[in-house]
């Protein structure tokens, strides 16, 4: 089972990209973050051509999440209990007796704006929506742009960062207490002292300077952990392909055994 998550940032001016990489990849479930449309406004049609069926929570011109899948999903949860105030953020489905939550984590902008306290209370939500109502020995993947820098070797210059957004210490306690509820970040876990990125800015050439950051994550829960094969960063597709603009966010990819 091949299971993404992935910022488009932005879906209706990325779908042709988005459908490249689909033929290409082949995944069985994708997890989308910052679509920019509406419920109404989403190309079902488009996904339907390829095979997939889609379960969304939009938002006009903002935020909004959906998730991909060859086969059924029950929607169990639009929208994180709690978080309201800041958009479309959260879907959980079941798809296969795995239960998949894809997030788009605030921003905060910075540790000086209004939404930078927001942001740690949307994640103390976060955690209080999975402490309340799913449970840690259940099979559960929770993928999604968090927003935020695990630690130092997650960013291209930690030295300079330190302190900043994305790499506030009150940012990554809330990430540990989501590892601590019963989620294992899946990437880390098979590659505990590789430095490899998921978003780089579009300005500055940071991409080819390799100066981005790992924000894009995969948890897993005991039992899907006992199935992983492998995580991957797909660095390739955050590269222009046949004259299309990649998101400035890398898709993220686990593989499960069945």
């Amino acid at each position: 089972m091949r299971i993404t998550t992935w910022n488009v940032n932005g879906l209706r001016s990325r779908i042709d990209f988005v459908l490249h990489w689909l033929r290409d990849r082949q995944p069985d479930v994708v997890g989308f973050q910052e679509l920019k449309l509406t419920d109404e406004q989403f190309p079902h049609e488009a996904f339907e051509a390829e095979g997939y069926r889609a379960v969304v929570h939009g938002q006009k011109a903002w935020n909004g999440v959906a998730i991909l899948s060859r086969s059924e999903a029950e929607v169990t949860q639009r929208g994180l209990p709690g978080g309201e105030d800041f958009g479309a953020r959260l879907i959980t489905a079941k798809i296969d007796g795995l239960s998949y939550t894809t997030v788009y984590c605030p921003n905060g902008k910075s540790t000086s704006h209004e939404d930078f306290p927001r942001k740690l209370a949307w994640f103390d939500a976060l955690r209080a929506y999975f402490q309340e109502r799913h449970d840690p020995s259940e099979p559960h993947l929770l993928g999604g742009d968090f927003n935020i820098c695990p630690a130092a070797i997650d960013s291209w210059n930690e030295a300079s960062h330190a302190g900043q957004i994305f790499h506030t210490s009150e940012e990554r306690q809330r990430f540990s207490a989501l590892l601590g509820w019963g989620f294992t970040d899946a990437y880390r876990y098979l590659s505990p002292d590789t430095q490899e990125f998921s978003w780089w800015d579009y300005r500055g050439g940071a991409f080819h300077r390799k100066q981005g950051l790992r924000i894009d994550f995969l948890l897993a829960t005991k039992p899907v952990l006992e199935r992983v094969e492998s995580v991957s960063i797909d660095r390739d597709y955050r590269k222009k392909k046949e004259g299309l603009t990649p998101s400035d966010h890398a898709p993220v990819t686990i593989e499960l055994r069945d």
